[in-house]
This record gives structure tokens, C-alpha cells and sequence, in this order.
């Protein structure tokens, strides 16, 4: 018996003797949060079914001593997982506790987590062991008809006319596009059918037996071995077609149970054009774990039992309005030096998402990557979950948790190169160098010693393809934020190369069309089979047309990350010491700087920003400060006072300035201090220089939500804020308003007032100096209120901005603006005012057309 099968073996036991018990919803509600309206959006049923965390052992587990035997290291990690599994069970059956005091949110509002149910028993049919149907494709979309292309691609030349300067290149990019959707329909069947590979390549399994296909054109000859033939290199033979494609079929054993065990280990063993033999992780395998004591990975037959599998319980939410992301390592989402599972994200991270006011989770690093270091985006096998958190059925059971809170949950996709590891990944997989990939030098990115697609190649598009359809099916994910898209759509992949915002930059030779199209097509697949499915693209080089509708001829994706403002504020941290030479129109010019009608998300930092060799905005601001000047017990630094002041002003002008959509990495919104540091050990670059290793420590590879916690420690001011302008964005919808409008961005006076909505942002950047009786612009006249005061107490202020506090807007004429009210502006604060509820609501009109939307909750005062 292998290690992972004897794994899996031991986890269903413990899994089978399990009982139902009864558990806890959770909804959004609270002390004058949420109006008998908004009764209607409560949440769904949270799951609390008590399934186990992964008992696969790998090498790196303190439990796999060398000197015990395989199945000696299985048990004596099984041992110890049981107790962890014990305390992890307990924890999950525990009702939500709501948080006591009734704190505020943003309009006197709180979120509570309340209200205990019990789960109804399912169905016992639901339970039962069954065989699977003869036909391996699943049926739900059988009927469907994909639409033919519509449009010529000409819509994009109404949003800017200097497109036409360019019609040739942009010409050629839509036919190439119509080129490969009328060849997938005449040949494939369709897109729908094109990306489902999945459900033909890999393992699929009817009632006569499991049939294992793989692409691997160059190889000549291909075995299927592993656990379930003892490692046959010549027993299992596989047929090739006159396509490259190799196939086996593998009748049910005689008692009807299936050739290959669930959780055993299998590879393909090929031999290469040149007489080599090589074994490889199948492209499609649905897991790949390390055993202990090994290096390499083995691919894991993974088809559990029925009532082994998880069994969604809760619809998709619908596509927020308002995006604000919650970017997130489930690895490293732990206060413990540890890699943490999934379970225990689902367990403590998605209730604080929700409960801070983020309508969005996205994960990193769930595609498998064999180099832990690598933060996720050196991809090993494509369709496999990561298994250092758990198995795919823990991986579903948080997908279903989050939408249980109604959060929609984007998969960090990372479709722009592959890892070069060919031991454990899909590079060089039947022994060629243009498997998937460019050949030579253009298929290789000499940044991140990785491999580049070959995106033009039909298999390649396949593949990747039916990747996308395969989280969106099997797990459930709603949408993408895809990595290295400027990596992507450039020859030069965008290194050594600065861009000027010239057409000629990106309408040109250096652009990848094949990458375009297929860019179109992933988007024009997902926006058709999934209308609320959300697609966010990583783009630096301000590509235009990344955000418009393919039919138009864009590239289709919802969003842009809008990746400069980040680069902006680093800038800022590093460069701009002095407080009085801030350029304030230089940093709205940045909050700006982006496409008409091309949505994209902002963000103040990211995971990117606190790798090694830089740190956290809150240690930039606040230092080695942060070690010892936290504690509220006692007077604190200018230095932290400075920090926690400019940390809330940044977050919120980021917000309220710079996108349609907001996102955070876990952690920034309470500023986690120092910087992000994987394990490692000491290594040699590519380029031959030494690079030291931290001894492979977690220490900097977690998240220290218990600082957020502690109520004697400064952190719980920014999570507070943080928590508070995400509730007040979630109430009056500024970032999806059309209406922005600077007033003011005077560097003298450091005041910068914009307008988003309805809403008036006034900031004061001065590091001293206050203002009283500042009039400030505004689009229409009446009564004002303050809905965020950065200033106050709860948020590391010093209540100087009175909040009980009418503002009478007259018709007085200022800045520019046809009315104007006035206010007293302390310090490095920020305010936002907003029209007395004698003004609609800005989500009604919404609501009545979407009255099932997530975000169509009616706050009272």
C-alpha cells in the first residue's frame, strides 16, 4: 500500500465515524446595520460539517523520520493528526460567537456573527456508494448552444477614435480570433465542448472501467504505472493515435471496484524520440503530493467513495456591484509558524472577510507548485489543488463556506508560464522542448526560469482552456485574477522595456497576437457560460482595450489591476521624506491614470509589495517602531502617531481615487509589520550569484492576525478603519459611481477634495497645521454628514472632527463646483461626507432591478 493511499485510507475512517450535530449561520447583521429590508440578503447556512484535514504526509513533516518505514512514518503522523483533527472538529462544531458591545461600523453599523440552526440530515441516496454513468461526460450542458460570434470588432473604435491609426494590427487580432472560434466550432463542437478536456484527457471512469488518455506527440512509446501494477514499466502499454494521443483502458477488477485505487500513486513512463525513457506526473491529475523521505511528487488517482466527497450546499452569490477583494495565502493565513489547511482558512479567515466588509476572497497558490518559496506562480500541475492544505474535497469545503457568507471567491490563475521543473511538472513532458511551450529561447522567460506557452498551439489551447472550466465546474471558483498578463502579451514580456503610452507600444510587433486571442476566447468562454463570472487582468503596460467587451474587439476582462498605484506609494515611502514636499498632484494624477471605461482595481499594496527586499506600508511608515510603540497602555512615538495617521489616509484615498473595485493582501488592513519571507534554504541563481537561504523558517511566512486581536495594541486602529470604510463603500457604492470629480489639489495648504458619488472626500496631508471654516466643493446643495472620520478615537484619532456635526451646503460657488458647505480639517485626517438620508439611497434604483443582489441591503441611522 503507498503513503498517500494508506493516508487517504486512515482520513475515510475517521471521516465515516463522524456524527451530525448541529451548527451555526452566520448573517450580516448588528445594531443599526441592516433595515427589516435588508432581512432578505441574510446569509446562507455557513458549513460546519466536520470533515478532516489532510493526512498526506510529505518530507518536510517532522513526524517522517528517516528511520522508520513508509508505512511506520504514515502512522506516526496519522497519530499525531488525530489530536490536531480532535481540536480542529471541536472548533468547527462551535457556534459563531457574536462580537459583544455592539461596535460601530461606518454609519453607527456593526456586524455581528449570530443565530444558531441545525443542518437537516441529507438524503440517504446522497450517501450511498455508486458506480459512475457509462458515459463519462457530465450532462448539464448538453443542451447548450454556444452563441456564433457576434460583432466585427469595430466597437472599441466609438470609445477612441485613435484605434483607426492602428486597424491594421487591431484588424488582424479579431480575425485571428473569428479564425480559432470558427475552427473550434467546425472541428471541436464548440468552445463549450473545446474546454471540457478534462472530461476525455486524464483519468475518467465509466461503469466498464477507467480510461487514461495523455497528449505526447513526440513521445513513441507510453506505460501507465504505479501503485495499482507495482511499478510495471512494461505491463500497462498504452495505444497511440495518429493525433499524439495515448490511451489505455483498465477494466473493474473482478469484484467491480475500479483497476486503481482512490489516493494511490500513478505516472507515466514514456520513451522519448532520442531512446530515453522518462516518467512524468499525468497533465490532468486532480492531485500530486510528496511522500516522505522523497523529493519528487507522485501523481495521486484521486476518485474518493461517495460519501467520501464533499456535496455543494450553496449557490454561486451574485457578482458584486462594489468589488472589494480580499487577497489571501491559505499556506500562510496562520499566526503559527506553519503551512496552514484549508480547513482552518475556511475556519478563521473567511468569517473575519466578512465581517470586515470584503465581498471577495482571492486565493493564491492553489494550482500545485512543487517549490513552496515560489508564492504559487511556478505551477506544476495545472489541475491539481495544492497539497500541502488539504485534499480537493477540503479545498470545496471552503468554496462552499465562503459562499455560504455570501463572498464570491477569485482563483489566482496563473496561465502566463509554467514552472521549468519537468521532474514534477508538465515542462519537457514527452521529452520535447515545444510541448505546450515555445521552443528555444522564445519559450523561455529568463526572469523567472520558467517556460512561456505557446498560446497559437490548438492542444495548448485545450488545455489551458479546460483548466479554466475545470476550477469553475469542480470547485465551484466565480471568476480569476490572471497572473503576468503583461508577460503574457508581449515578445519582450515587458522587461527592459519602459512603456510611454504610445499605441505603437502595444499595437505592434511586440505584441503576441496568438496570446490575445487566446486571452479573448478564455474571456469569451467565461463571460458566456458564466455571466457573473469576474475576470481581472494583471497588467502593468496599460494595454488598451484589456477592459472592453470581446464582441467590441477588446480582450474582454472586467477589470485591470491597476498595478502602478502600489508602485506609486512605494515610491512615496522610499523617495519622499519630506512630509511638506508631498506632490499631491502627482498622486491624484496616479489614482487617475487609467482607461475610460476600462474598469480596474486598486490597491495600496499587495503581496508584491512586502516580498523580500522591501516591507509592509506600516513598516515603512512606523519601523523598527512597530516592535516595542504599539501598546495603547502607554504614550506612543510621533513616528507611529505619523504612521497609523498616513497608513488610513493612503487605504482610503487609494479607495475613494483610484478604481472601481478595492483590494487588500490579508493583513495590510491592520498593518502587519516587517515583510513576506517563504522558507528556504541557501541556493545558487541562474545567474550564478549566492543567494542565502533563512534557514527555512515560517516565522515571515504567516499572517499575525492575533496582533489585530489584542485590544491593548495599536493594530486593532487600522483594522477598525479598515473595517469601517469597507462598510461605508458597501453602503454608498462611490467606487461604481460615473460621478468623479477633483476640486481641489492645492500643495500649499496639502488639501485635496474630490467628489465620488454623492460623497465628498476632503483630505489634509499638512503634518501640522489645521483648518477651520475649509470650504470645500460640492455637486449640489442641502445637509451633509460625516459617514468616515479618520480622526476618531476608535481609529488611532484624537476626536477633533465632531461627528454629531450638521453641514449646510448652499449655492455658493467653489472650486469650481456649484455648491459648497464648509468644515474644520485637522491634521494628516481624512473625511468623508455624504447627503442626510433626505437623499435616495444610490443603491435603490439598483436594488429594484437586482433585488437578489448581495450588496441590496438598506442601512438605516
Amino acid at each position: 500500500m503507498s503513503v498517500a493511499r494508506a493516508a487517504c485510507v486512515t482520513q475515510a475512517g475517521l471521516i465515516a465515524g463522524q456524527q451530525r450535530v448541529a451548527v451555526s449561520r452566520p448573517f450580516i447583521s448588528g445594531k443599526n446595520v441592516v433595515s427589516k429590508k435588508a432581512v432578505r440578503i441574510q446569509r446562507k447556512d455557513v458549513l460546519r460539517s466536520q470533515r478532516q484535514r489532510s493526512v498526506v504526509v510529505r518530507a518536510s513533516d517532522p513526524s517522517a523520520d528517516s528511520e522508520l518505514s513508509e508505512l511506520e512514518a504514515v502512522a506516526a503522523a496519522v497519530e499525531r493528526l488525530k489530536l490536531e483533527n480532535e481540536a480542529l472538529k471541536a472548533n468547527l462544531q462551535a457556534d459563531v460567537q457574536a462580537p459583544s458591545g455592539g461596535a460601530e461600523a461606518p454609519t453607527d453599523a456593526a456586524v455581528a456573527m449570530a443565530v444558531a440552526v441545525t443542518v437537516a440530515e441529507e438524503d440517504d441516496d446522497d450517501l450511498k456508494v455508486g458506480v459512475p454513468s457509462d458515459n463519462p461526460f457530465k450532462e448539464n450542458w448538453k443542451d447548450f448552444a454556444y452563441p456564433p460570434v457576434k460583432g466585427d470588432g469595430t466597437g472599441i473604435y466609438k470609445e477612441d477614435p485613435g484605434y483607426a491609426a492602428y486597424g491594421d494590427h487591431l484588424s488582424y487580432r479579431w480575425n485571428r480570433y473569428v479564425e480559432k472560434r470558427t475552427a473550434i466550432d467546425q472541428y471541436e463542437g464548440g468552445l463549450e465542448k473545446f474546454s471540457r478536456g478534462y472530461e476525455y484527457m486524464g483519468f475518467t471512469r465509466s461503469i466498464n472501467g477507467i480510461t487514461y488518455r495523455e497528449w505526447a506527440p513526440a513521445a513513441t512509446e507510453a506505460y501507465l504505472i504505479g501503485d495499482f501494477n507495482a511499478w510495471d514499466k512494461s505491463s500497462h502499454k498504452m495505444a497511440k493515435n495518429g493525433f499524439g494521443v495515448f490511451e489505455i483502458d483498465l477494466p473493474n477488477n473482478a469484484d467491480g471496484t475500479p483497476a486503481i485505487e482512490h489516493g494511490s500513486r500513478v505516472k507515466i513512463h514514456m520513451k522519448t524520440e532520442d531512446g530515453k525513457f522518462i516518467d512524468r506526473i499525468p497533465l490532468y491529475i486532480k492531485m500530486a503530493v510528496q511522500a516522505p523521505g522523497e523529493i519528487p511528487f507522485n501523481g495521486i488517482y484521486y476518485d474518493p467513495p461517495k460519501e467520501e466527497q464533499y456535496k455543494f450546499k450553496y449557490p454561486r452569490p451574485k457578482k458584486p456591484r462594489s468589488l472589494r477583494i480580499y487577497e489571501c495565502h491559505v499556506g500562510m493565513s496562520s499566526p503559527e509558524e506553519k503551512v496552514s489547511t484549508y480547513l482552518e482558512f475556511a475556519r478563521d479567515v473567511i468569517p473575519r472577510a466578512a465581517k470586515m466588509g470584503y465581498n471577495a476572497i482571492q486565493l493564491m497558490a492553489i494550482q500545485e507548485h512543487a517549490f513552496y518559496g515560489s508564492f504559487g506562480y511556478h505551477v506544476t500541475n495545472f489541475f491539481a489543488v495544492s497539497s500541502r492544505s488539504g485534499t480537493p474535497d477540503e479545498l470545496k469545503y471552503l468554496m462552499d463556506t465562503a459562499h455560504a457568507y455570501g463572498l464570491v471567491v477569485l482563483m489566482d490563475i496563473v496561465h502566463s508560464h509554467a514552472s521549468s521543473n519537468s521532474i514534477d511538472g508538465i515542462n519537457e513532458f514527452d521529452g520535447s522542448d515545444g510541448h505546450f511551450f515555445h521552443s528555444g529561447p522564445q519559450g523561455y522567460h529568463w526572469m523567472w526560469d520558467s517556460r512561456c506557452f505557446n498560446y497559437g498551439q490548438y492542444e495548448t489551447m485545450r488545455f489551458l482552456l479546460s483548466n479554466l472550466r475545470w476550477w469553475m465546474e469542480e470547485y465551484k471558483f466565480d471568476g480569476f485574477r490572471f497572473d503576468g498578463v503583461t508577460s503574457m502579451m508581449y515578445t519582450h514580456h515587458g522587461l527592459q522595456y519602459e512603456f510611454t503610452g504610445g499605441y505603437g507600444e502595444y499595437f505592434g510587433m511586440n505584441t503576441d497576437v496568438e496570446c490575445m486571442t487566446y486571452l479573448m476566447l478564455a474571456n469569451d468562454m467565461l463571460h458566456t457560460l458564466y455571466p457573473d463570472c469576474i475576470t481581472i487582468g494583471e497588467d502593468v503596460s496599460g494595454m488598451p482595450t484589456l477592459g472592453r467587451p470581446v464582441i467590441d474587439g477588446g480582450i474582454g476582462f472586467d477589470y485591470r489591476l491597476q498595478m502602478g498605484i502600489a508602485d506609486k506609494w512605494v515610491e512615496v515611502m522610499e523617495e519622499w521624506v519630506d512630509d511638506y514636499g508631498w506632490d499631491l498632484g502627482n498622486l491624484v494624477f496616479c489614482m487617475e491614470n487609467r482607461r475610460y471605461n476600462e474598469k480596474c482595481i486598486s490597491y495600496a499594496e499587495s503581496h508584491d509589495q512586502a516580498l523580500v527586499g522591501s516591507k509592509s506600508l506600516a513598516f515603512w511608515l512606523m519601523d523598527a517602531d512597530m516592535y516595542d510603540s504599539m501598546s495603547t497602555l502607554w504614550p506612543t512615538t510621533d513616528r507611529v502617531n505619523r504612521g497609523i495617521a498616513i497608513h488610513k489616509m493612503i487605504r482610503l484615498f487609494t479607495m475613494g481615487l483610484g478604481g472601481e473595485g478595492y483590494l487588500t493582501f490579508m493583513g495590510n488592513e491592520f498593518g502587519h509589520p516587517e515583510w513576506i519571507d517563504f522558507p528556504r534554504d541557501d541556493r545558487i541563481c541562474n545567474q550564478g550569484k549566492f543567494i542565502p537561504g533563512n534557514g527555512n523558517s515560517y516565522a515571515l511566512a504567516r499572517r499575525r492576525y492575533d496582533l489585530a486581536d489584542q485590544e491593548h495594541l495599536r493594530y486593532k486602529h487600522l483594522n477598525e478603519f479598515e473595517r469601517h470604510m469597507n462598510w461605508m463603500e458597501e453602503k454608498y457604492q462611490t467606487m461604481v459611481s460615473s460621478h468623479q470629480y477633483v476640486s481641489r489639489k492645492d500643495e500649499d495648504s496639502k488639501m485635496v477634495v474630490f467628489e465620488r458619488g454623492d460623497a465628498v472626500y476632503v483630505f489634509n496631508f499638512h503634518p501640522v497645521t489645521a483648518y477651520s471654516d475649509f470650504r470645500v466643493g460640492c455637486k449640489q446643495a442641502g445637509k451633509y454628514k460625516i459617514v468616515l472620520n479618520s480622526d476618531r478615537e476608535e481609529f488611532g484619532g484624537w476626536n477633533n472632527v465632531n461627528e454629531k456635526a450638521e453641514f449646510f451646503a448652499n449655492e455658493q460657488q467653489h472650486d469650481g463646483r456649484p455648491a459648497s458647505f464648509q468644515v474644520y480639517a485637522p491634521p494628516r485626517t481624512c473625511v468623508v461626507y455624504a447627503p442626510t438620508d433626505e437623499y435616495p439611497d444610490p443603491l435603490d434604483a439598483y436594488c429594484e432591478a437586482e433585488p437578489g443582489a448581495d450588496e441590496c441591503r438598506v442601512y438605516d441611522d
